[in-house]
């Protein structure tokens, strides 16, 4: 055991503590933001583009972000992300206050919000195989899932009361409190800083190369990247369609909407929990395959239900929630184990913004789709062709061999 994993778990304590609050203030603030726009505006395009906003720079900006991951702090990186995410917040918070917001504002703070979103994410990864065992990289991806599927139940239920309650200006100063929180707890903990050596003397082109490479080396992770790609091409106009899939297909009410959002994040929560309390030792490349086939086969049949079977759908959709964390946890845990330190900034940097793209793409293309072949056939192709994938990483032996 490394001299930086000893007492790894009160380190983990303090940081989902303060991750905690930054990860449900940020989603509340979210969510208040969607709902301020569509009662503002009652456009889908405008709600369209404002996930675009929320987006955009992660992608454009993501490969770059992941150099100076991997030349700077990875700690004072973090802190000052959420700082400036912080003070984006802030600065809504105080438009809204003097009634000065409009909407062409509020896409140009969510674009600076994504931003420092883009340098915070990868580096928060990227530090976790510094400060724990290998063997517990898995429960420690099952709680990240915990900490997600929390804000996920309570951000719209939380969103929703504050925004009607006190305003937007509060939830703003609320997300600014949760990313001041996050600093202060990162503050107390001690971070390795990985010795780059002379990296930090190469230009940036040269060292997004080598990140690059380094991937590109690896024939299993190559594979397995791809198939994340893939999956979120498909997945992405599923999510984008759920709340018409209950409206439109099943006859359903906006609080049948909710209904199933919270239905699927307690199934991230129980699949989160099982990762981190079993920790298991099985191959995280089958984990992933099974994830993939699980949710294909779950969300095909969702599409093939009578629209009379609504009950039913939402029972499924808490099966899409516990098999998720199965491959998104262990996806995660198989970069931090397969690459080493000084190039996982890069790394989850880079995938983060080639990932990132079937979502833009989805969420331009998922209006038409739906309006053409019906919001319940998305399903039922999309979960097929997820299926397939989950079938085909199966085959490829660099995948199978990954973990020999």
């Amino acid at each position: 055991m490394s001299v930086h994993t000893v007492g790894w778990k009160r380190k983990f304590g303090v940081i989902w503590a303060g991750q905690m609050c930054s990860v449900l203030s940020s989603a509340i603030a979210q969510f208040a933001m969607v709902l301020w726009i569509g009662m503002e505006t009652g456009s889908a395009q405008a709600l369209s583009y404002a996930a675009i906003a929320g987006l955009l720079p992660q992608i454009v900006i993501g490969p770059f972000a992941g150099v100076f991951i991997d030349r700077w702090n990875r700690k004072w990186t973090m802190i000052g992300a959420d700082l400036f995410v912080a003070a984006c917040s802030a600065v809504i918070a105080l438009f809204f206050y003097l009634d000065k917001i409009e909407l062409w504002s509020v896409y140009l703070l969510l674009l600076l919000r994504s931003v420092g979103s883009a340098f915070h994410g990868p580096a928060m990864k990227s530090v976790v195989p510094l400060l724990a065992p290998k063997s517990e990289l898995v429960r420690i991806a099952g709680i990240n899932e915990v900490i997600q599927s929390i804000s996920v139940i309570c951000g719209p239920m939380l969103g929703t009361l504050f925004l009607l309650t006190f305003g937007m200006s509060t939830v703003m100063i609320l997300d600014v409190l949760g990313a001041f929180v996050a600093c202060v707890s990162l503050v107390f903990v001690v971070i390795p800083h990985v010795d780059e050596g002379r990296t930090s003397a190469k230009t940036l082109l040269q060292d997004m190369y080598e990140g690059t490479v380094t991937i590109l080396r690896n024939r299993g992770m190559t594979w397995l990247m791809i198939s994340e790609v893939g999956v979120n091409f498909f997945v992405m106009p599923i999510v984008a369609v759920m709340p018409l899939m209950t409206l439109q297909y099943f006859r359903g009410t906006p609080h049948q909407v909710s209904l199933v959002e919270a239905l699927f994040g307690i199934g991230l929560l129980i699949g989160g929990t099982v990762l981190g309390l079993w920790n298991p030792k099985i191959r995280k490349t089958l984990l992933i395959i099974f994830g993939y086939f699980g949710l294909g086969v779950i969300l095909a049949i969702c599409g093939m239900l009578p629209s009379t079977y609504f009950v039913v759908y939402a029972i499924l959709t808490i099966g899409q929630g516990l098999l998720v964390p199965l491959f998104t946890g262990s996806f995660t845990v198989l970069l931090q184990t397969q690459f080493a330190s000084r190039y996982l900034g890069r790394i989850f940097a880079l995938f983060g913004s080639v990932s990132q793209i079937p979502a833009i793409i989805g969420l331009l293309l998922t209006g038409f789709i739906a309006d053409s072949i019906g919001v319940e056939k998305i399903f039922l192709i999309g979960g097929g062709v997820i299926s397939m994938i989950g079938i085909l990483m199966l085959w490829i032996p660099s995948v199978r061999n990954l973990e020999k």
